[in-house]
């Protein structure tokens, strides 16, 4: 595997004008009403001026005091963050992180408007204008298609179990962000924020450099105010990640913790969809929202006993205090502006009174990870035919081998600049009680557990585990694909255990983020660390949509 690419669940691109020769008539009569066209502006184009935002960088409990005061509705709010998303995202400098936005977003608004005049707010998320990635299904007027033409006019019988939290918190769903195609399980040599449907997503803090994925779309979106919070997906990086290169916080929890039900899958012991968000209040927020057992998933059957009703209980300015934290020093030494970084970061933890275990040795890392990919291959196989099915005759596509047909039918459009190698050694695999996968599934299960993360905080008496979450962002390149330089997720996600991006600071003027991850249902003790590290170093800056990284900006 190539460069090693982390990020299964994270794909490619941008928007890319991706009217090419034949594109336009397939798209122009695929896309339903309320879905963003593809710009024909090129991908980088020169820099405008971005203007104010009247709700730049604006918190949940911000927008709820407001709501409060009357100084918004949440029709005014959605209104807000459209024409936002209409000056930045589809002009500007053509974003293209909101592959889509919900025409019955004002209507919602509207309703929950009347509600808080009658009954009062639900919650924290009532009336808040919220974008989910493209793979999180909507019966709506929405589509949901994971980037793909493929999937484009396709009708989930049902919400996700994400979407009906969310409706039932009094969200609006404001739209689909773009995300890297198939959440990034289609090649190998694939360029993140990049899909058919979508094109390629830009990273805000310079337009040349790549938002990582698969949810690029949310971090960019979020790292825009476009939105005031986001719901990504992760199966390896495809939270965290983004939300390293886009400068914000992402939460990517326990697998069990979020229902999974109606996300078109890859990995049904990885997946698992999680906040996006400018703070780690917002993240606690909405993951508060998000978490919930759903008999349909079994995954959740875990989760009693083990949901918090409020997460934002666990935010506390001095929670590093009296805490033993880990240095996963492996998983760094690949950037030395970023081993400065998280040297500067870990200064700031023992100056909050956390003792510091510096090196934890964790002999596993690195030795699991074609066991992980073998368990992908045939796990993307079973879930995906599974999703297709549930679908119904609202398809054109039924199978795994549908889907592959389609790509080959449709080369200039789907597969302009790398191919599916990653559908196609899915499509071969057998079923998931072949000997292969279940010896693959073994050796991650115990190598990242109890062998790895378990392991290692048993040994040390650790309360959580800490890493740079990757380097700063890389320049996009349709030719050649990703080229990361490090990353520190697979050892949590192969696990199904939490892990928390957090701003640690920036280099040349690109951010660059921490990781803070630990035992399965540890939620409460990293929302706890994370908050504490945020209040005591406040990294998070706002994106400057500079054309090209200012190399002048050493930090």
């Amino acid at each position: 595997m190539p460069d090693k690419k982390r990020d299964y669940g994270i794909a490619a691109g941008g928007r890319r004008d991706f009217l090419k020769a034949g594109a336009t008539a397939l798209v122009s009569t695929a896309l339903l009403p309320g879905s963003l066209s593809s710009q024909s502006s090129a991908a980088f184009a020169a820099h405008e001026a971005v203007p104010s935002f009247e709700l730049d960088e604006a918190s949940l409990t911000t927008l709820q005091r407001g709501l409060k005061s009357g100084e918004y509705s949440s029709k005014q709010l959605v209104e807000m963050y459209v024409s936002r998303i209409e000056a930045i995202d589809r002009r500007g400098p053509a974003l293209n992180a909101v592959i889509e936005i919900n025409p019955g977003s004002i209507t919602i608004a509207e309703q929950m408007d009347a509600e808080r005049r009658t009954k009062g707010p639900r919650g924290s998320l009532h009336g808040i204008p919220v974008l989910i990635k493209d793979n999180i299904a909507t019966a709506d007027r929405m589509q949901t298609t994971a980037g793909s033409l493929a999937l484009v006019g396709s009708i989930p019988p049902n919400d996700s179990a994400v979407a009906e939290r969310l409706r039932a918190a009094g969200a609006v769903i404001l739209g689909k962000a773009n995300l890297s195609e198939w959440a990034n399980f289609r090649s190998i040599h694939s360029t993140s924020g990049w899909s058919g449907r979508g094109g390629l997503t830009k990273n805000p803090y310079a337009l040349d450099r790549n938002p990582s994925g698969s949810s690029s779309g949310s971090g960019t979106a979020v790292a825009s105010n476009l939105c005031a919070v986001a719901v990504g997906s992760e199966t390896d990086g495809s939270i965290v990640s983004p939300s390293n290169n886009c400068g914000i916080v992402g939460i990517k929890p326990t697998v069990g913790l979020i229902a999974r039900t109606g996300i078109i899958p890859i990995s049904q012991t990885q997946d698992t969809a999680g906040p996006m968000t400018r703070s780690v209040a917002d993240a606690a927020a909405l993951l508060t929202v998000l978490a919930g057992i759903d008999s349909r998933d079994a995954a959740t059957t875990a989760a009693p006993g083990q949901i918090a009703p409020d997460y934002t209980k666990f935010l506390d300015p001095k929670g590093l205090r009296n805490t033993r934290i880990g240095v996963v020093r492996k998983y760094a030494g690949f950037n030395t502006d970023v081993d400065r970084l998280f040297g500067e970061a870990i200064g700031a933890m023992k100056r909050a009174g956390a003792e510091i275990v510096d090196p934890v040795e964790i002999p596993t890392i690195g030795k699991f990870d074609d066991a992980e990919l073998l368990v992908m291959l045939y796990e993307f196989k079973d879930g995906l035919n599974r999703y297709l099915a549930w679908l119904g005759k609202s398809t054109q596509v039924h199978t795994l081998k549908d889907v592959i047909k389609f790509n080959e039918d449709h080369r200039e459009q789907e597969m302009p600049y790398f191919g599916q190698d990653l559908m196609l050694q899915s499509e071969a695999k057998g079923p998931l009680t072949s000997p292969e996968y279940l010896k693959a599934l073994e050796e991650c299960r115990r190598q990242s557990r109890t062998e790895g993360i378990d392991a290692a905080m048993d040994k040390y008496k650790l309360d959580a585990l800490i890493a740079p979450t990757g380097g700063p962002a890389w320049t996009t390149d349709l030719l050649n694909g990703d080229h990361t330089v490090g990353g520190s997720s697979t050892l949590a996600a192969v696990a199904g255990y939490p892990n928390i991006n957090v701003p640690m600071g920036f280099t040349f003027g690109m951010p660059v983020g921490i990781s803070f991850f630990g035992r399965a249902w540890s939620e409460p003790t990293l929302i706890k660390l994370a908050y504490a590290f945020e209040q005591q170093t406040n990294e998070r800056k706002p994106a400057k949509f500079l054309t090209v990284a200012d190399l002048s900006l050493k930090k």
